[in-house]
C-alpha cells in the first residue's frame, strides 16, 4: 500500500539546488539532503554523560557529543524513526523538534508518537510506502523488515523497521537504504529483490547488547547484512555512540576486509557533509571518498 505526503511549500526552498548527501550526527541520527527534501533520521542530541531510556527500567549512557546540537539543525522536512527507544528518539528531541513535523515510522511508535503530542506521525506497516512531495521534488519510503533481537524478543522490545528512500537525481533513480535496528534475519533478502541496485545503504551497527542479549547488527551480522542486500556502498552508523554496544568500528571493518568487501565501506566523518555522487557512466552507483565534500 502506498499514500501521499504533501508537504506546503516554504517562502524558499532549503533543498532546491542542493546536491543529495548526508550528515552524520551521531548514533543512527543523519541529515539526509535527497530529492530537494531534507530528512532527519532517528534523532538523539543529549550530551556526553547523559542517560537515555530503553525501557522497563534500562537505559544507556552517551559517551559522546553528537555533531551537532538540536538548534543547529537546517529546516527538516520530515523525521524518520527506526524505533521508538531514547537512543533514537530522545528526551531533547521530545522536547524541542517541531511537534508538527511528520515522523515516518512503525504503527506502533507512531501510536505512541501520538501520545507525545507529534499527531503527525505516520505508521507504515512492512513493505508499506509513502510518496512524499513538495512541489517538484518527490521521495518514496518504504518501509522494510527488521528484527530487534531474537525471536520472541517482541515481547520485550518495540517493533522496528529499515526503509528504503528513492528519488530522481541526474536523469537516473537513486535507492538509499536504511536497516534500522535490526539483526541480519533471513528476511532482509528480499530488500534487494524489491529494491535492487541500491547505492548507500545506512547499516546500524554496534553488536547492542542488553542483559546480555544481543540487539542490533555486530561486525560479521554487518558483513551477512552485506551480502544479503548487495548495495554498492555501506556507511555505518549506530557503532559508538553510547555503552550498549559491544561491537566497534574497527570490528566491522576487519571484518569486512576478511570477506573481501572493504571497497563498499565508507566511513563518513562525523559532522561533515558527505556528498551522493551519481556515477559518471550510469551504471554504478556509490559514494565519494570518506569525508567528502
Amino acid at each position: 500500500m502506498s499514500r501521499v505526503l504533501e508537504l506546503p511549500l516554504p517562502g524558499t526552498d532549503p533543498g532546491e539546488g542542493r546536491p543529495d548527501g548526508l550528515v552524520v550526527v551521531g548514533n543512527a541520527t543523519t541529515l539526509l539532503h535527497v530529492g530537494g527534501l531534507t530528512v532527519l533520521t532517528d534523532p538523539t542530541f543529549v550530551h556526553r554523560h547523559e542517560s537515555v531510556d530503553l525501557g522497563h527500567g534500562l537505559s544507556t549512557r552517551r559517551l559522546l557529543d553528537p555533531a551537532m546540537d538540536i538548534d543547529d539543525l537546517p529546516p527538516i522536512d520530515l523525521v524518520l524513526l527506526s524505533h521508538l527507544h531514547g537512543d533514537h528518539f530522545d528526551q531533547v528531541a521530545q522536547a524541542r523538534l517541531d511537534h508538527d513535523l511528520p515522523v515516518v515510522t512503525t504503527p506502533e511508535s507512531a501510536s505512541a508518537l501520538h501520545e507525545l503530542g507529534f499527531h503527525a506521525a505516520l505508521g507504515l506497516d512492512t513493505w508499506d510506502a509513502v510518496v512524499v512531495t513538495r512541489g517538484d521534488s518527490r521521495v518514496r519510503i518504504t518501509s522494510t523488515p527488521g528484527r530487534h533481537g531474537p525471536p520472541g524478543a517482541g515481547l520485550v522490545l518495540p517493533d522496528v523497521m529499515g526503509s528504503v528512500l528513492e528519488w530522481e537525481a541526474d536523469g537516473r533513480g537513486r535507492r538509499l537504504y536504511v536497516t534500522g535496528d535490526t539483526l541480519a534475519i533471513d528476511d532482509l533478502r528480499e530488500v534487494p529483490l524489491r529494491h535492487p541496485d541500491i547505492d548507500v545503504a545506512l547499516f546500524h551497527l554496534g553488536g547492542t547488547r542488553v542483559l546480555g542479549v544481543l540487539v542490533t547488527m555486530d561486525a560479521d551480522q554487518g558483513v551477512e547484512a552485506m551480502r544479503m542486500v548487495d548495495p554498492r556502498q555501506v556507511v555505518p552508523v549506530h557503532h559508538e555512540d553510547y555503552d550498549v554496544f559491544t561491537s566497534s568500528l574497527d570490528d566491522f571493518l576487519e571484518a569486512a576486509t576478511a570477506a573481501g568487501l572493504s571497497d563498499r565501506v565508507v566511513v563518513v566523518d562525523r559532522g561533515r557533509e558527505h556528498l551522493m555522487t551519481p556515477p559518471e557512466d550510469g551504471t554504478a552507483g556509490g559514494v565519494g571518498p570518506p569525508g567528502a565534500g
